[in-house]
């Protein structure tokens, strides 16, 4: 899925300016391994842009702090999952403060998680057969 050109200049804009659980869920999230699926950080998709992304499992993990919980906060959360849902895309959603407390756990279910997702991708097919007999072949061969 392309990314707005706004919403490019923003990941732009943020991959800069980490917070502090990002920060440092990102030294974990970022090393590359044989059969680890690889992460993006602030990542554009559509209008949005998700605090990390891995494409293999098409999983997206947003580190929510204490502003997710005010305001209209929460039900913008709910409809931006909601449509990265209508996209194929699975959202993990994380408090700041577990991040920060537990942080190589999280980033160790994260990657668990990514790798299972990513396997079962893998494994199902890429289309699903018809009910009916193949469409007959062009050109009379």
């Amino acid at each position: 899925m392309r990314a707005l050109p706004q919403t490019m200049a923003a990941a732009r804009k943020l991959r800069r300016n980490l917070s502090a659980p990002e920060a440092m869920l990102w030294s974990r999230l970022r090393a590359r391994a044989p059969g680890r699926p690889p992460f993006r950080r602030q990542h554009p998709i559509g209008p949005y842009v998700l605090d990390f992304y891995c494409a293999k499992a098409r999983l997206a993990v947003e580190i929510d702090g204490m502003s997710h919980d005010v305001e209209d906060r929460p039900q913008r959360d709910r409809r931006r999952d909601a449509w990265l849902d209508a996209q194929g895309v699975t959202v993990m959603r994380i408090s700041a403060a577990e991040a920060l407390a537990t942080l190589d756990d999280v980033a160790d279910g994260i990657v668990r998680a990514a790798m299972a997702m990513a396997e079962a991708r893998a494994s199902r097919p890429l289309h699903r057969p018809s009910g009916g007999p193949p469409p007959p072949l062009r050109g009379g061969g």
